[in-house]
């Protein structure tokens, strides 16, 4: 045998030993020596029990489920339902083809012999364990509305979260549907994972990330100060309003001058207003304003273009037992005492006047320190002068020089044209008998007052 034949021989064949023994080719390598067959064939094929997380890759993407590999003998399936929490979504629009995907098993073989998995609730494990130590650490979430419910919206924060409508804002929002799709940050208030409830505050948020502005805005603020606002709310007690950085209380008794039932009366939402500020509270982060502050006192008008011995005309708003109150203007209403209700004696109001009949009183107190007004109608019935804003109604040539009224004495063809015209007409015509009259009581001239016989004020 050649050399090269010898080598031939060693390389594609076998050999022979030095005691001529043949010996075959090695082929491959025995590694099965001493091993479990079984044990091999089980150790190449994944096992998953249910609640299992497991990662693949997504293969295929149907209208109603998505399909993955995860190295099992058969592929997994995610039905459209289990892929996020979101409803009625296009798989498309939740994983593309090729991602990696983690999931929790939730059934081991279907009919088909597939794996049942889902997205969603791998997602929510996590989403679990990352809330509660956001919640631990008193931090916020972030995350994307997805959905209005009934009282409120729900947010995407890897599980559904719960935002209710009066915690969205720093003041209650009516309309919430322009928040789906925004991204909004909130602190978590409630966590019951037993119940599966997860509730949000973004004004908790709010606040808290506005807060240092807050500090600022108050300090900016000075009592006496006026600022422009614009109504934001409207309540039993008040109604508040935004200054632009934050909101201030009207009380109902800062909203008018006059007497009101309900602060609807004067404003509504969105009214634009100027205020002025009563006081600012920075403990309690609040502040008072005054809406009547910035309109003149009504009270003080009048007290300011009447005098006393003027007659004004008026309408009886009220009878109590000592007398009756008359309205002489728009929030104003002055005291006829009952001694001065006629030149005769009077024992009760009902002898001279009704709820709701319109008359001329004279003024004979005006008492500005105590907001008050004593009038008269036994002395309106001697005459006198007419306040300033009657006398364009009656015309010049009814008042002498000194603005006494006297066209129904001097021209006795003079005809009233309105009500307050006739009215005084018949007052003046009865001066002179009521006069008179008071002269045989023993009238002394003096002004009776409206206080009792012991200086105190009856009723």
């Amino acid at each position: 045998m050649t050399e090269a034949t010898g080598l031939l021989s060693t390389q594609q064949m076998g050999i022979f030993d030095e005691n001529g023994v043949y010996v075959p080719r090695v082929i491959t390598e025995d590694d099965l020596v001493g091993t479990d067959l079984t044990d091999l064939v089980g150790g190449s094929v994944l096992e998953f029990d249910d609640g299992d997380l497991v990662v693949g890759t997504v293969v295929k993407i149907d209208r109603d489920e998505v399909l993955l590999d995860i190295g099992f003998k058969s592929e997994g399936v995610i039905p459209s339902r289990e892929l996020s929490i979101r409803n009625d979504v296009d798989p498309s629009e939740i994983v593309s083809l090729g991602d990696r995907v983690e999931c929790l098993v939730l059934q081991k073989e279907d009919k088909e012999g597939r794996l049942v998995l889902s997205k969603k609730r791998a997602q929510y494990e996590k989403a679990w364990a990352n809330i509660e130590e956001l919640k631990n650490r008193d931090e916020v979430v972030k995350g994307v509305v997805i959905e209005v419910v009934k009282g409120g919206l729900i947010v995407d924060i890897g599980l559904r979260g719960f935002l209710p409508a009066s915690l969205v804002e720093l003041r209650r929002v009516r309309e919430l549907q322009p928040y789906i799709g925004k991204t909004v940050e909130a602190k978590i208030i409630e966590l019951d994972r037993n119940r599966n409830n997860v509730v949000l505050s973004r004004r908790a948020w709010l606040e808290e990330t506005q807060k240092e502005q807050r500090g600022d805005f108050l300090s900016n603020l000075k009592p006496g100060e006026r600022r422009h606002g614009v109504i934001s709310s409207v309540v039993n007690f008040g109604a508040f309003v935004d200054l632009g950085g934050m909101d201030g209380l009207i009380h109902v008794s800062e909203l008018s001058w006059k007497h009101i039932d309900h602060p609807s009366q004067v404003v509504t939402v969105g009214d634009e207003v100027d205020v002025e500020v009563l006081d600012v509270d920075f403990s309690k982060e609040r502040i008072s304003l005054s809406l009547k502050a910035t309109q003149s006192d009504p009270w003080q008008v009048f007290a300011d273009s009447h005098a006393v011995d003027q007659l004004v005309y008026g309408r009886v708003t009220k009878l109590v037992p000592f007398g009756s109150f008359i309205q002489v203007g728009e929030g104003i209403e002055g005291l006829v005492h009952i001694s001065e209700m006629a030149a005769h004696h009077v024992d009760s109001p009902e002898q001279v006047v009704s709820a709701g009949e319109e008359l001329w009183v004279k003024i004979i107190e005006l008492d500005t320190a105590r907001r008050r007004i004593s009038l008269s109608i036994k002395q309106a019935a001697e005459g006198g002068e007419v306040s300033e804003e009657y006398r364009e109604a009656f015309g010049s040539h009814a008042y002498d020089s000194d603005g006494n009224y006297i066209g129904s004495l001097e021209y006795g063809e003079f005809t009233p044209e309105t009500e307050a015209q006739a009215a005084w007409a018949e007052y003046a015509t009865e001066a002179t008998p009521k006069a008179e009259e008071a002269s045989y009581e023993g009238a002394n001239g003096s002004a009776p007052s409206i206080e009792g016989g012991d200086g105190s004020e009856e009723g």
